[in-house]
């Protein structure tokens, strides 16, 4: 399978670095000239989430929930009964950190058409400290029924996932960061939910990333390369419905596998990616994420070093794998 087209400019010093967030205010203010059921709604967070854009284009369609992310969940619950398509907006502590009972119960169980955003995902939210980093959002959202998990991997990934999950019949959670990210994709890079992309072909080792730290293991890719071990990189934008296909046909060919993700490796892409190898090839894994651990206050730079998600970090990772594939024959 060839690679989707990338931005020529990805691996140099100049490229375009827009917040993931963005994306996401971007594509509701697109999504809202075209199609006047989606509402949003948000916990005293509009601007921090970029549903502010949204608030200024079309203020009759928003709605401030204020402090209370429980109610605000019910509250799309019933716009999406009587038909409506509302995002909910708030940082993924809180949604759906402090509302997934309510998401589990009055969203998923109804099947009710909500798209859930949570912003300021992951470790690099930096400074605002433990309580504010989500790092669990994505293992507690797979385990729901009927429910689609997406986790963009930049800018422009981003606002084609918020299109494109307005389009979806069904509820979706999906989650952006707060700091800037370099733009990998163009327009032209195709994105369908539950469809991995293929950033990088390769035959030594997989790469399966998601998020932002897309970034990082396509650099670590281009670093391991001038080691001779030719890296291929998927961007598993889609946690659920995971695409087991593109993952097993990888690895089936490179023998060996490590996962990326600003996450807890418990739950979240480093399940998917076991729980898929584990029945259909079985294969050594190594995983780049949260080890069990919740994060700290610091600068993003400082905290992907501490924690281990920089690419440094992955070329030691896929090393590894690669010497188990290359012991277990």
């Amino acid at each position: 399978m060839p690679a989707v087209p990338l931005n020529p400019k990805l691996f140099r010093k100049d490229v375009e670095q827009i917040p993931t967030r963005n994306g996401y205010g971007d594509g509701l203010v697109e999504i809202g000239k075209k199609d006047k059921r989606v509402v949003v709604l948000t916990g005293d967070l509009a601007e921090s989430t970029r549903a502010h854009l949204f608030q200024k284009a079309f203020p009759d369609r928003f709605v401030e929930c204020g402090v209370a992310e429980q109610n605000m969940m019910g509250v799309a619950a019933g716009l999406a009964l009587a038909g409506k398509i509302p995002f909910v907006s708030s940082y993924a502590v809180f949604v759906p950190g402090r509302n997934w009972d309510q998401l589990r119960v009055s969203v998923c169980y109804t099947k009710a058409n909500v798209k859930v955003a949570g912003a300021h995902a992951g470790i690099s939210v930096g400074p605002d400290g433990a309580t504010h980093q989500a790092l669990e959002d994505i293992a507690i959202t797979r385990v729901l029924p009927n429910l689609t998990v997406v986790v963009p991997c930049d800018y422009l990934e981003t606002k084609k996932a918020t299109i494109a999950l307005a389009k979806m019949i069904g509820p979706a959670y999906f989650r952006f960061a707060r700091e800037k990210t370099p733009v990998m994709t163009v327009e032209k890079t195709p994105f369908k939910i539950g469809k991995a992309n293929v950033m990088r072909v390769g035959t030594d080792a997989t790469i399966a990333a998601c998020g932002p730290l897309v970034y990082e293991a396509m650099v670590a890719a281009e670093m391991l390369a001038k080691d001779g071990i030719d890296v291929e990189v998927l961007n598993c934008h889609t946690l659920k419905p995971f695409d087991e296909e593109t993952l097993t046909k990888s690895v089936k060919k490179t023998g060996c596998c490590v996962t990326v993700e600003e996450h807890q490796i418990i739950g979240g892409l480093a399940g998917a990616v076991a729980e898929t190898l584990g029945r259909r090839e079985p294969a050594p894994i190594e995983n780049i994420g949260m080890q069990n651990s919740f994060g700290e206050s610091g600068e993003t730079e400082e905290l992907l070093t501490k924690y281990g998600m920089k690419s440094a970090d992955i070329v030691k990772a896929v090393k590894r794998a690669h010497k188990r594939k290359v012991s277990k024959k």
